[in-house]
């Protein structure tokens, strides 16, 4: 009822209104609004700009926009937040100097003349992206409509950054960017570098209750446009034979299951609870991809971010002539240029997982270097910090305030 009521062109108006004249208030020109996937995660990029900030005790007043399913986890945390929607936020956002968010904000929102829009987005691309798109197969919108929306909002963006040169010339022609682009690296992979260390892991492995005398594998595949209830609503059907993985992988390995977020069903895996865990709803995926010996994926961003780890990554792709002619269409080969095996079925998985075991990256090391050098180069750890330098510290000589 809520969504419906959204979606009223008269309570779309009215919210457009409220934004607009709160935007004419005076500004407010330490505040900078955090969000993540749009209010539903404390994630990525926009998450590790805000803890590099806490950490050098930036003189900012940082907020976080949220949906209400999360404020419990904020104000557990101790974070500053409004929610998403709300009267206050209304106010809060359109008085802020600064965005830096990692998706797109509603159509319906105007940045304010003194809103600097730092978009960090949230993944290289395999995928093709907004223009590149072949024909865009989610509900309720056509290819025309869904480029025109994207790149309207694209155009209030002052930054944008980039993971690799690979990535900028994409989102350049894909988005329709013509401002700034900061090739920086990924802010939200410093901590791969960072906390890659047996102490660290450990602690993770112990947070998440994982056995420690077993291996443990990551599934963490990407949604499907063309798989749906209805717009905004993504199903997943797990393809994976769990209970074959069980009982020929079980006494050595533990599956960890990592779903999209656009994904709004759960999977039913209380049947293999010895071998699996559901860790969809966690919020920071690294801690996820440090505790992991292994990625298994499929054309998700994902495998670009593990690669900084430089372990074993496989690729589960059941329905990859499907996706790749009919649904999204690649940047890249995957079959010549993954840095990594690509498998159909369950009993193909468990063969390249065991291999995978025991050789490592080994028989897939040259496209695996090649892949490193092309994507991963620019990702030292210090991300963040060459962000905060870059738009925070330095723009407009707001340094020395």
């Amino acid at each position: 009822m809520i969504k419906r009521m959204k979606n009223l062109k008269i309570i779309r108006l009215m919210t457009m209104i409220l934004f607009k004249i709160a935007s004419y208030l005076p500004v407010k020109k330490q505040r900078i609004v955090f969000e993540s996937f749009s209010g539903k995660q404390y994630s990525c990029n926009p998450r590790a700009i805000y803890e590099y900030m806490v950490k050098i005790k930036a003189d900012y007043e940082m907020i976080w926009s949220i949906n209400p399913n999360q404020t419990r986890f904020f104000e557990m945390q101790g974070i500053p937040y409004v929610r998403r929607f709300s009267l206050r936020w209304f106010f809060c956002v359109a008085r802020a100097k600064y965005w830096i968010t990692n998706s797109r904000m509603p159509n319906w929102i105007s940045k304010p003349s003194h809103t600097i829009y730092i978009q960090t987005w949230h993944g290289t691309p395999l995928k093709r992206l907004v223009a590149d798109m072949p024909n865009v197969k989610m509900p309720g919108i056509t290819k025309e409509e869904y480029v025109k929306n994207f790149q309207e909002e694209s155009s209030q963006w002052d930054y944008l950054i980039s993971p690799n040169s690979y990535s900028s010339k994409i989102f350049r022609r894909a988005f329709g960017f013509d401002k700034q682009l900061l090739e920086t690296g990924y802010p939200r992979n410093d901590v791969l570098i960072k906390w890659n260390n047996n102490e660290k892991i450990r602690e993770l492995k112990e947070k998440f209750q994982l056995p420690l005398n077993k291996k443990i594998l990551l599934y963490a595949p990407t949604w499907r446009d063309h798989h749906h209830n209805g717009p905004g609503s993504y199903v997943f059907d797990l393809k994976l034979d769990l209970k074959e993985m069980k009982e020929r992988l079980g006494d050595e390995y533990f599956l960890l299951l990592r779903l999209h977020s656009f994904i709004s069903e759960s999977l039913d895996t209380k049947a293999y609870n010895s071998f699996v865990k559901d860790v969809s709803s966690h919020y920071d995926i690294n801690e996820l991809y440090l505790v992991s010996d292994m990625l298994i994926t499929d054309y998700s961003s994902v495998f670009f971010d593990y690669g900084n780890l430089k372990r074993p990554i496989l690729f589960f792709v059941y329905d990859i002539e499907e996706y790749r002619d009919d649904v999204r269409g690649f940047y890249f080969s995957l079959e010549d240029e993954a840095p990594g095996p690509l498998v159909k079925t369950t009993d193909s998985l468990i063969q390249a997982v065991q291999l995978m075991d025991s050789e490592g990256i080994k028989p897939f090391k040259k496209t695996y270097d090649q892949f490193y050098n092309r994507f991963c180069l620019l990702e030292d750890g210090e991300a963040s910090k060459r962000v905060v330098e870059e738009i925070l510290l330095i723009q407009r000589g707001e340094k020395n305030e």
